[in-house]
């Protein structure tokens, strides 16, 4: 049977639960995946989304950052999560749905302002969770599996809106793409978004700061969604919703836009 998932920062998501529940009664993916939820598991309004069709959760959580969650009208069954590089941030999370694939479900570091680890240490932490990783996936090469979430890079030219100003911009710099390059490959990953929408311009972020986002389109691609070769033919229809950042009813939007695809397994 086809499945749909969809993955989306939503910058909190008891602020947001609202546009969460908008999203799961218009569009109705089987999964929704969530990063940056800001709250602890038991915290997240899972009874709202029960209440939607979506009565299975995986999650982790902690107060005001990070957090990861896997919604779901599917039964799952949870995977370990990993900590990588031990900041002891809630940053994955992982399920395996009742067809075998297994869902990974990630919030990489953004890395802070300053493209360099000498004087930035965020950024530090950002390179060296990368390449943990590539390492697990070159370790335990992965079949049957779908990665998503907001991996806080846009690695080619047209992810971003312009490549030339944005080279020294964190998210887009050579060391990040070259590192985010090197997680793909060591898991054999197919970027399913581009496998669909190979040319063209494309983005699922938009600055807060920007007057009217919209007008001026500075996007970037941060949130992707991958798969194992082994399954990578079998999704199609990828989209991503550029007028969900514009929602502001009942609450204010994120500054992502959720991504889709679709998978017939």
């Amino acid at each position: 049977m086809p499945f749909t998932l969809a993955t989306w920062n939503i910058n909190s998501v008891r602020l947001r639960a609202g546009l969460v529940e908008r999203l799961l009664t218009e569009e109705a993916p089987d999964v929704l995946c969530l990063q940056e939820c800001k709250c602890p598991v038991d915290k997240i309004p899972a009874e709202q989304f029960a209440a939607l069709g979506y009565p299975h959760l995986v999650a982790r959580g902690q107060k005001g950052y990070n957090g990861v969650a896997i919604l779901s009208k599917l039964p799952l069954e949870e995977v370990d999560g990993r900590d990588l590089v031990q900041l002891g941030h809630a940053r994955h999370v992982a399920a395996k749905l009742p067809n075998g694939v297994t869902v990974h479900n990630f919030y990489v570091p953004a890395g802070g302002d300053e493209p360099d680890r000498e004087k930035n240490v965020k950024f530090g932490q950002k390179l060296d969770y990368l390449t943990e990783m590539r390492d697990w996936f070159a370790a335990e090469r992965p079949e049957r599996a779908i990665l998503v979430g907001d991996l806080n890079i846009a690695p080619r030219e047209d992810d971003v809106w312009d490549h030339k100003k944005m080279v020294k911009i964190v998210s887009h710099t050579p060391v990040e793409v070259d590192h985010l390059t090197a997680v793909q490959e060591a898991g054999g990953w197919v970027d399913v978004t581009r496998k669909d929408i190979p040319e063209g311009l494309l983005y699922s972020w938009w600055s807060y700061r920007a007057k009217d986002w919209d007008a001026a389109d500075k996007g970037r691609r941060l949130d992707h969604v991958w798969a194992t070769p082994d399954i990578a033919d079998a999704a199609h229809s990828s989209r991503i919703l550029r007028p969900v950042r514009g929602w502001d009813t009942p609450s204010k939007p994120s500054d992502h836009a959720p991504v889709f695809a679709t998978f017939d397994l």
